[in-house]
């Protein structure tokens, strides 16, 4: 301290000397020199305490670690996953996305404890109804267990239904009123005009055939109407499942026999497959083999136009275990667009069809614990796949 105090003092000297040489009124060349030599001295003498009292040189900040960043990156597209989303530690519930935060939040659920309760206590995964300022909503919950550094955790995710269910529904209803108002008014128009008819002629004479004509097809229209609700009551009812080990080998072999010479008549060829031979399947006997029907019934239309019609039924075990049947044919397919209104009541893409086949099957499906689908294949054709 003591040493820049005394280089402070021998700087401010030389500074003042060169000061007081260069005022002086006798100043020449020399003198100018001098001066220029105390000022260079006293700048010496400074350049220690100055540097000593700058500020320290900025150290360039570190890029950030990729590590970092990419973390950084992965909580931004977790927070707006659409999904509420909760990590559980013991009893502690942690939301991890917005939508979490905003259910728990006013004006999500009406009781935000028993939202809580229900996501610590519920151990299945399936839907669920949630009490919300906007009503009662639907949410598919599933529960995944974790062990992270040794502590038992788990996630539990919460997708919302309710406007994918409901945009089904409306859509499914606005297509069963059209049918029902079309089915209804085409039997009921006519049946108008010839009670009429048959009402004027009652008063004439030789009529009497005429009569009878408009009758008979008074009574043909009610028939078809009859027909029509006949076919609804069995779209909107069906029996329990009865479940039981049900046999493939044999149920193949059956559905061959009962189908296969009707298409060897026309030209064409029928396959039925088994993965393995001691294959087994636990549902009600009879309701699988209406649906195969069913779907063998479509192919069997769909593939009206072909010279030589190809038929393909397959049953085999996936990955996890999981069985599937599939139904295939080489007839021209659903058009792009239509692959899920064919699932639809009274929906038919057929002139004349009446559209309950395919929804008996998946109603049938879904009472037997499975699901169907459409896929498009590779090759000419359509194929329907049973998955249980």
């Amino acid at each position: 301290m003591a040493f820049e105090k005394l280089r402070l003092l021998i700087g401010a000297v030389l500074l003042f000397a060169a000061g007081a040489i260069a005022a002086s009124a006798t100043a020449t060349p020399r003198t100018w020199i001098t001066a220029s030599a105390l000022v260079l001295a006293a700048l010496v003498a400074l350049w220690p305490l100055a540097r000593a009292r700058s500020p320290a040189s900025r150290v360039p900040e570190s890029p950030p670690h990729p590590d970092a960043s990419r973390l950084s990156t992965l909580q931004a597209q977790l927070e707006h996953l659409p999904v509420a989303a909760w990590l559980q530690t013991g009893q502690a519930l942690e939301p991890l996305t917005s939508r979490a935060r905003r259910l728990s939040a006013p004006g999500g659920v009406r009781d935000r404890e028993v939202l809580n309760q229900l996501l610590r206590t519920s151990e299945r995964n399936g839907p669920l109804s949630l009490d919300t300022e906007r009503g009662s909503e639907r949410w598919q919950l599933q529960r995944q267990v974790l062990a992270v550094e040794g502590k038992a955790q788990a996630l539990i995710v919460l997708t919302p239904l309710e406007q994918e269910l409901e945009s089904e529904s409306l859509h499914a209803w606005q297509q069963l009123l059209r049918v029902l108002t079309h089915e209804i008014m085409n039997s009921l128009t006519p049946i108008k005009s010839l009670s009429q008819t048959a009402g004027d002629l009652l008063g004439e004479p030789d009529s009497e055939d005429e009569l009878r004509t408009a009758l008979d097809a008074i009574a043909r229209r009610a028939d078809s109407l009859s027909t029509f609700v006949s076919n609804y009551r069995k779209v909107s009812q069906w029996p329990a499942p009865v479940v039981a080990p049900v046999d493939l080998c044999a149920l193949f072999k059956r559905l061959q026999q009962a189908v296969g010479q009707r298409w060897i008549d026309r030209g064409g060829s029928v396959s039925f497959e088994v993965g393995s031979p001691g294959l087994r399947l636990l549902a009600d006997e009879g309701q699988l083999e209406q649906v195969l029907l069913a779907l063998i019934h479509n192919a069997t239309q769909a593939t009206a136009d072909q010279s030589k019609p190809q038929l393909w039924v397959q049953a085999r075990q996936t990955r996890g275990g999981r069985l599937q049947i599939s139904v295939r044919d080489n007839g021209s397919g659903v058009a792009p667009g239509l692959e899920r209104q064919i699932f639809l009541p009274f929906f038919s893409t057929r002139e004349g069809g009446q559209g309950i086949g395919l929804t008996v099957v998946r109603q049938l499906m879904f009472g037997l614990g499975g699901r169907v689908r459409y896929v498009r294949p590779l090759e000419q054709g359509a194929m329907f796949v049973l998955s249980f």
